[in-house]
């Protein structure tokens, strides 16, 4: 496959990086102000050098990649919310080309699905998705896999930072913004953290998870989601829940009456929920196979980047 990559940032470029390894042929590749692009295949160690060296992808226009060869457009732009510009756009023009469409964005998915949908349905070019829930773990692909129809429910730990937070919290007494500093140098936490740790983040992965399972029945949104996040855990609940043989953890939810909720929610400290450090994991509640845990890294450049060259590799050539 020819790919075409949008998003020079830890996901974009590791999957520029991994794509050869894979079979597939990088065309372009742009942040989002330079790029570099070549039907018959860039090079990508010179590409990812300047970039590094430079702050420039290449001398080409983003607008070079976007509108020029490739089989697949990867949409690895920073998320925004409400009208999921630029990333909305930036499918919508692939699928109007009828090319196929991976998103690492959680925008379009989680605030426009029905439109995704649309423009899906009126393309003969493909969407897939799994790289926005979950980095490198296969959610969706093991909704689709089991069918929609028989996932009754879905909860999870979904945001390897506010993970790390509260861990670190509870296994040393740590309190709240120690542990933020922490994270922070550590390269776990951004400079801005507050997509991560108001509970933003996981509500996104958990509004996709809704849709999907919805089935076009009901669309979801963030505004439909009811979110808490990490910023006012106190260390004393913290410390209250460990003697109880409990601990606390920011768990999200799609319930079986479609309800999408974020919060922090005690757990067994021995149960499968109470993963440690940026660990994630997802329960599928299925209708004949019991619980499913599906659990590893739920983020990080190679490890999304992995999900994201698993959806290139699912679609027809």
């Amino acid at each position: 496959m020819k790919v075409a990559i949008l998003g020079a940032g830890a996901v974009g470029t590791s999957v520029a990086e991994l794509a050869g390894e894979y079979g597939h042929t990088v065309t372009g590749l742009a942040d989002s102000g330079s790029a570099a692009a070549d039907a018959d295949g860039i090079d990508v160690d010179a590409a990812l050098a300047s970039k590094a060296q430079e702050g420039v992808v290449g001398s080409a226009d983003p607008s070079d990649v976007l509108d020029g060869e490739y089989d697949v457009l990867v949409e690895a732009t920073p998320t925004t919310l409400g009208d999921a510009q630029p990333g909305f756009d930036h499918v919508r023009t692939a699928l109007e080309r009828d090319r196929h469409a991976v998103l690492a964005n959680k925008g379009p998915v989680a605030e426009r699905y029905g439109d995704l949908r649309d423009l899906e349905a009126d393309s003969d070019g493909s969407v897939l998705f799994e790289a926005t829930v979950g980095g490198a773990m296969p959610v969706l692909s093991t909704i689709d896999d089991f069918g929609p129809d028989h996932i009754t429910a879905a909860r999870g730990v979904l945001n390897g930072t506010a993970n790390f937070i509260l861990s670190r919290m509870g296994a040393d007494g740590l309190g709240y913004e120690h542990v933020l500093a922490e994270a922070q140098d550590l390269g776990v936490a951004e400079a801005d953290p507050t997509f991560d740790v108001d509970g933003t983040d996981a509500a996104l992965k958990c509004v996709i998870v809704a849709n999907v399972l919805a089935q076009g029945e009901r669309e979801y949104s963030l505004d439909d989601a009811e979110v808490d996040g990490i910023v006012d855990v106190p260390g004393s609940a913290i410390d209250l829940a460990k003697e109880d043989g409990r601990t606390v953890r920011l768990i999200g939810e799609v319930a079986e009456s479609g309800a999408v909720r974020v919060g922090p929610r005690l757990v067994p400290e021995n149960a499968a929920l109470a993963v440690s450090g940026t660990r994630n994991i997802v329960q599928l509640e299925t209708e004949h196979a019991g619980r499913l845990n599906v659990s590893g890294r739920g983020a990080g450049g190679p490890e999304t980047a992995t999900a994201v060259l698993a959806d290139v590799g699912r679609l027809p050539e």
